[in-house]
């Protein structure tokens, strides 16, 4: 094959792969969605969030969380935090809001089955004077799911080590990240069973801060629907607001604060105020 071969074979190859990737102009929005194929910082104009003042049940993991990130914001060390427990009572709502109420720190949310393309990401934001906060979402792994090796590069970062200026909040209903039966299973087939549990159970062990987050009673569930109601000027007796809140939940056959929104949606639309 002759040079002048390789060089056209050279250049189409050029021309084929894919541009590189140029990190958006971090001052445009305070927070970014990374995308992949092709790699990609999607600035968010407005933050899905509610008031961090509205979050009823949750203070010891609020003012943990708080504290934190204000020691993030200012350069000081800070830990990578795991918020884990009971669905609906306001994990994902803690970090946007926490975010919300420090400011001086970037918002960045990660998909998990984006998490092979993590090195990549950390690569554009270490080169950075900007502080993120990485925000994963409902973060579980599966049986045959090798997505938690790839969060070790966040989470212990290698030879490298986690930069500076980057900080993991993740949440997840489970508190080692994985299903109670594929641990089981790991103790029941796998050559050096100990070893294997101990591979994936150590995973959250990396997580400096644990959160953990438990089902709300009936006071706690009534504080936040009275809460969202004054917030949004919605005029309901209290007397009402009780029996028709009651009702909802006992509908759904649960109390959280997902709940307690949705029954504000409804409650909103029927009043004719928009939220």
């Amino acid at each position: 094959m002759n040079e002048d071969t390789l060089k056209r074979i050279a250049e189409a190859l050029e021309r084929i792969s894919p541009k590189p990737f140029k990190a958006p102009d971090f001052s445009s929005a305070d927070a970014f969605v990374w995308h992949v194929g092709p790699d990609r910082l999607d600035p968010v104009s407005h933050i899905n969030r509610v008031d961090i003042d509205l979050l009823v049940g949750v203070n010891s993991a609020r003012d943990t969380l708080l504290e934190n990130t204000r020691q993030f914001a200012a350069g000081l060390p800070a830990n990578n935090a795991l918020l884990w427990g009971a669905r609906g009572m306001g994990k994902s709502s803690l970090v946007k809001a926490v975010h919300a109420a420090v400011g001086g720190v970037k918002l960045v949310e990660v998909q998990r089955e984006d998490l092979p393309s993590i090195g990549r990401l950390l690569a554009i934001l270490r080169a950075t004077d900007e502080r993120f906060l990485l925000f994963c979402d409902d973060l579980s792994f599966s049986n045959d799911d090798t997505h938690y090796k790839s969060l070790k590069a966040v989470l212990d970062g290698g030879v490298e080590g986690r930069p500076e200026n980057v900080v993991l909040y993740a949440t997840s209903n489970r508190r080692h990240l994985m299903p109670r039966d594929m641990i089981e299973n790991e103790r029941s087939t796998a050559i050096n069973p100990a070893e294997a549990v101990e591979e994936k159970v150590s995973l959250s062990d990396r997580f400096g801060l644990w959160l953990g987050f438990y089902g709300c009673d009936q006071d706690d569930y009534l504080s936040m629907v009275r809460g969202y109601c004054d917030a949004y000027g919605i005029v309901i007796s209290d007397e009402d607001l009780r029996a028709e809140a009651i009702e909802w939940q006992a509908t759904r056959g649960n109390r959280s604060g997902r709940v307690a929104w949705q029954f504000i949606v409804d409650l909103a639309g029927r009043k004719g105020v928009v939220l």
